[in-house]
C-alpha cells in the first residue's frame, strides 16, 4: 500500500487542522493505521492509531481529548483531525500503516508502509 498524507500547514495555537491519508490499492481495510510525529531535534513519536474497522482508537496522552483519528474504508482514508493546537504539536506528522501490531499499535517497528509526512507549524 502506498500512502499519501496532506492537510499540513501553519494554524495559530488554539486552531485547528484535519490531517488526511489517503492510500492506494484495494486492501485498505486490512491494515491498522497509525499517525506519528517527528519535532525537530526529537525522535519520532507515536500519536494515534486506529483498527482495521474504527471500533477501536488509541491515543498518547499528550493529545488525547483534543486529537481524533477516523478512517473511511470506502474511501482508502485515515483521518486526524486536531483541535486546540499548541506550539509543541510542532511536527512532522507521518501516517503509517500496519498489518498488524497486536498490542504495540504505538511501536513505529510494527508499521510496514509509511506517507512522506505533512508539516504542522502551530504558531503562539
Amino acid at each position: 500500500v502506498q500512502l499519501q498524507a496532506s492537510g499540513g500547514g501553519l494554524v495559530q495555537a488554539g486552531g485547528p487542522l484535519r490531517l488526511s491519508c489517503a492510500a492506494s490499492g484495494r486492501t485498505f481495510s486490512t491494515y491498522v493505521m497509525g499517525w506519528f510525529r517527528q519535532a525537530p531535534g526529537k525522535e519520532r513519536e507515536f500519536v494515534t492509531a486506529i483498527n482495521y474497522s474504527g471500533s477501536r482508537t488509541y491515543y498518547t496522552d499528550s493529545v488525547k481529548d483534543r486529537f481524533t483519528i477516523s478512517r473511511d474504508n470506502a474511501k482508502n482514508t485515515v483521518y486526524l483531525q486536531m483541535n486546540s493546537l499548541k506550539p509543541e504539536d510542532t511536527a512532522v506528522y507521518y501516517c503509517a500503516a500496519s498489518i498488524y501490531t497486536g498490542s504495540y499499535y504505538n511501536n513505529d517497528r510494527k508499521y510496514d508502509h509509511w506517507g512522506q509526512g505533512t508539516l504542522v507549524t502551530v504558531s503562539s
